[in-house]
């Protein structure tokens, strides 16, 4: 049997007319999750193609399989894990069998208990382990449509889910019109219209009677080939029109959308049949029970349902379906505004607000015309319960609406103000002119007015990350002066961090020495607290030197967070952790970083958490933990795809630096210099050269690195400057035969290890010194330099030492001597993974005469990609299955599968056995 693309779900479509190539795709997915194995794919396509339909072609070809199915509603958008909560309700029976956290998580997020926002990434992990115990019984096949109408929420734990699918008996099929970012990577189907012979098959299953053949070539050209085109287009059309009527194809009327031709349909139907289809249309959560209830209240019975039935429209059942969206929109927009509040007020009645309190405000904030304080006050209500428990995003929603019916000036701009600072926490920027736009209109008190200042310097700097924010941060801060003593301080702290971000690329205005003069008659604080401390600190050595800010940045750091609320913790971490690499403090930069993704997961922060993962990336850089920094950095990216957040690839420029990848590093230099200098980010340029550097000195090309450091260095912006580029600059400059750049290089890289005083501080600036001098001072210098970086954990720092000293050695024609140090070097870097170093180590010890011994490293020759690699360290550490699987955000049973291949390319056949075969390298906390 075959049947149209277009052909309703609850019929079980057998064979789709033209897709025997999509259908193929499909059988093939569900084949390999029926033997085991765990598949996503993502289907689109415009609307009406057909993804519908190939959808439910799919769930009928799953014998044996469970089936769960959910659908994104443009209009609950804005309802934090809506969409989640639809796919996994048939599966809540089995949440009793998820660990505490994550289901005290998936309860949370799904209203069924109370508490903070969850961790989405929690919240996505007990979504996979919910699915998995569910394919532990029987292969599981989930389908998702309209995905193009997710909640963010929902559409975040689901590429979350998509992308971490493993050795469970699971399938994932999404139905979307376009693949956007928080898809890529996932594999596609691409669902196009059908062609034209296939059309006219199509065509021939609607009419039974006579089609002049113009009139039908017509039809096939002006849909082009669209299954729900054809389908919906000819209804309407006059027997005579269709046999050619007089004679010209011209004359048929084909224009107007598939919608209108619905409209035409909507309309013929009773009065009662509309109104019923309005109601199920304002409400799509499928309640077949609440439908009736709202129909009740407007004294429709079950009488009106049959028409609609017949219609073809909907699926009135134990759930409430329509055929396909256009038909929900169609619906809704046939009837008057009238005929859509009426539908709303009576599901709003018909809503229990002991349980969905929620859903009944905004039902009741559709159904009101103008103001309604009572509706707003409701609202405002909801947005507090919603950000609660999914964040930012939802609550933003529901103060936006309750902003269009407050009447109260003062209440209208307060909610405008809050809605404003909502949706750019969220990161969602277009509201945020138009609420400021609404708050301006009412006379402000100065409070307002510098609040309302602040969030257009916020809205600036946070989308354009352009020379524009840090002057509007720093016109709102000298307007907080004499309002709010510790805002305007924060303020200031915000325009300095800013400007820190723009570095090289600041306007005069903007520029941090100015901030700095201006921070530096800031009012004191009512009480110190560390952002003071940070702020003081910085300002004292941009106006003051170096050395003199350096006690209250040190007192700032050692107690960063404890008098902090957790918002505020978070927003201050990347310059504490900064700050922490400005005065050579690896202790605290360390501490600080595992902190700052701590807290960012903890808080659900998405839009900060790919830049925390980056800043410990790369101090795991500096540590020599290449693996696990890697592993960072993918995650990062990750998050950033899904989340459009926009970062400069820092960490991956390290990486390729270290590794020596020459190819890929120029790759990302320039990707990230295009991006960065159109967004306004200065400080990545700066970061990408001495990247640059530091991944020529590795190679060995030496004015390479040299033209790289000379880039990186020209901007040095005093306190707040990433002085790592002036060790790549002075190590080109010798071996470039320029002594006198690295001289002036040595001097201004003194003045800030000399002050800060660490180990890694002197131990690099001991390694420095040692390349501009000679004989036993020389020597002298590299020793001091290995005892202090010894003393750290900065392995690369270390193992850069030896190779330095034993080169020294090698043309003081010390050639034992030389071998020793050198070999310690190569041994290092191999162990690292520093390859352009290892090889830049290995020719030296070659020509002082040694040989080069390649250790034999099942990781690092690439027989464990990078995932088996850490689940194998985390394994040999004693971790077990479900604590591994927690950590990477797996499955247990992904984790035992990657186990088996794991002991299968290592040769082993016990986890006891992975100490004897994996190096034993520090945990990178």
């Amino acid at each position: 049997m075959r049947v149209p693309a277009g052909f309703p779900r609850w019929r079980g479509a057998v064979e789709l007319i033209g897709r025997r190539a999509e259908c193929a795709v499909l059988d093939q997915l569900i084949g390999a999750v029926r033997s085991g194995e765990s598949r996503a794919l993502v289907v689109h396509g415009e609307p009406g193609v057909g993804k519908t339909a190939l959808v439910d072609y799919a769930a009928g070809r799953a014998t044996g399989f469970r089936v769960v199915r959910g659908s994104g509603v443009q209009s609950e958008m804005e309802l934090p894990y809506a969409g989640l909560q639809q796919l996994c309700a048939p599966l809540l029976d089995r949440l009793d069998l998820l660990p505490e956290p994550q289901r005290e998580a998936l309860r949370t997020a799904f209203g069924l208990s109370s508490g903070p926002a969850p961790d989405r990434f929690l919240v996505g992990l007990a979504g996979l382990t919910l699915l998995s115990e569910a394919a532990a019984q029987q292969p599981v096949l989930c389908l998702i449509d309209d995905h193009q109408w997710y909640d963010r929420a929902s559409a975040q734990v689901l590429t979350f889910l998509a992308r971490r699918l493993g050795a469970e008996s699971l399938g994932l099929i999404v139905a979307t019109r376009v693949v956007g970012e928080d898809l890529a990577r996932l594999p596609e189907l691409a669902v196009a219209g059908l062609a034209p012979a296939d059309a006219g098959d199509l065509l021939d299953t609607v009419f039974t009677g006579p089609l002049d053949a113009s009139v039908r070539e017509q039809i096939i050209a002006e849909t082009q080939g669209n299954p729900l085109a054809l389908l919906e287009l000819p209804h309407g059309l006059s027997a005579t029109q269709l046999a050619g009527g007089f004679g010209l194809p011209g004359a048929v009327a084909l224009s107007g959308s598939i919608e209108e031709r619905f409209g035409h349909r909507i309309r013929a139907l009773p009065d009662a049949t509309r109104t019923l289809l309005v109601i199920a249309a304002s409400d799509p959560s499928g309640d077949s029970a609440l439908l009736w209830r709202a129909a009740a209240v407007l004294g429709i019975g079950v009488d009106a349902a049959e028409p609609a039935a017949e219609t073809g429209l909907i699926e009135l059942g134990t759930r409430v379906r329509f055929r396909h969206p256009l038909a929900r929109s169609a619906v809704y927009r046939a009837v008057s505004e009238q005929h859509r509040r009426q539908a709303h007020r009576a599901l709003a009645e018909a809503t229990d607000p002991r349980l969905d309190p929620d859903r009944q405000a905004w039902h009741r904030a559709q159904a009101t015309v103008g103001p309604d304080e009572q509706a707003a006050d409701a609202l405002a209500r909801s947005a507090e319960r919603a950000r609660a428990r999914g964040g930012f995003a939802a609550a933003a929603a529901f103060l936006l609406r309750a902003v269009a019916l407050t009447l109260d000036p003062p209440t209208r701009t307060t909610r405008a103000l809050a809605a404003a600072e909502l949706h750019l926490r969220a990161g969602a920027f277009g509201p945020v002119p138009e609420l400021l736009a609404i708050a301006e209109a009412a006379p402000l008190d100065e409070t307002h007015r510098t609040r309302a200042d602040l969030i257009g310097a916020q809205l600036a700097f946070a989308t354009r990350r352009g020379s524009d924010g840090p002057p509007l941060l720093l016109k709102a801060a000298n307007r907080l002066e004499h309002l709010d003593a510790d805002r305007c301080r924060a303020t200031y702290l915000d325009a300095l961090a800013a400007a820190t971000f723009v570095g090289r690329l600041a306007v005069e205005a903007g520029d941090l020495r100015q901030i700095a003069l201006a921070a530096g008659a800031a009012p004191p604080p009512t009480k110190v607290r560390s952002l003071d401390l940070l702020l003081d600190g910085t300002v004292t050595a941009l106006n003051h030197g170096y050395a003199a800010g350096l006690p209250a940045l040190r007192t700032a750091l050692a107690g960063y967070g404890a008098e902090m609320a957790p918002d505020d913790e978070l927003h201050w971490m990347w310059f504490a952790g900064t700050t922490a690499i400005r005065t050579w403090d690896d202790r605290h930069w360390d501490t600080l970083s595992v902190r700052h993704v701590r807290l960012a997961r903890e808080l659900g922060a998405l839009s900060e958490l790919p830049l925390a993962l980056h800043v410990r990336a790369l101090i795991l850089l500096h540590f020599g933990e290449l693996t696990e920094a890697a592993r960072m950095i993918d995650e990062a990216e990750e998050i950033a795809t899904a989340t459009g957040t926009a970062l400069a690839p820092y960490g991956a420029l390290g990486l390729a630096a270290l590794r020596g990848d020459l190819v890929g590093g120029a790759q990302l230099y320039e990707q990230a210099v295009q991006e960065v200098a159109r967004r306004g980010e200065g400080a990545a340029i700066t970061f990408a050269e001495w990247a640059g550097a530091l991944l020529h000195n590795g190679l060995g090309r030496y004015r390479d690195a040299l033209a790289a450091a000379q880039r990186a260095t020209r901007f040095d912006a005093g306190a707040v400057a990433m002085l790592w580029a002036y060790g790549e600059l002075i190590e080109a400059a010798v071996r470039t035969g320029d002594p006198d750049t690295a001289v002036r290089g040595c001097a201004r890289l003194a003045e800030a290890t000399g002050a800060a005083g660490t180990d890694w501080a002197l131990g690099l600036q001991r390694r420095c010194q040692a390349l501009i001098s000679d004989g036993s001072r020389a020597e002298q210098l590299y020793r001091e330099s290995i005892d202090r970086l010894g003393r750290t954990r900065m392995r690369v720092d270390l193992a850069r030492a030896h190779l330095l000293y034993g080169e020294w050695l090698r043309r003081e024609r010390r050639h034992n001597d030389a071998r020793d140090q050198l070999r310690i070097a190569h041994t290092a870097f191999e162990d690292l993974g520093a390859a352009g170093f290892a090889e830049r180590a290995a020719r030296e010890l070659r020509v002082a005469g040694g040989t080069v011994r390649k250790r034999v490293d099942a990781i690092k020759h690439g027989e464990l990609t990078a995932q088996e690699a850490q689940i194998a360290r985390m394994a040999r550490d004693g971790l077990s299955n479900p604590e591994i699987a927690a950590r990477l955000f797996l499955s247990a049973r992904t984790v035992q599968y990657h186990l088996k291949k794991i002991f299968t390319k290592l040769a082993i056949t016990s986890r006891g056995q992975l100490a004897t075969v994996l190096p034993d390298t520090e945990s990178a906390g």
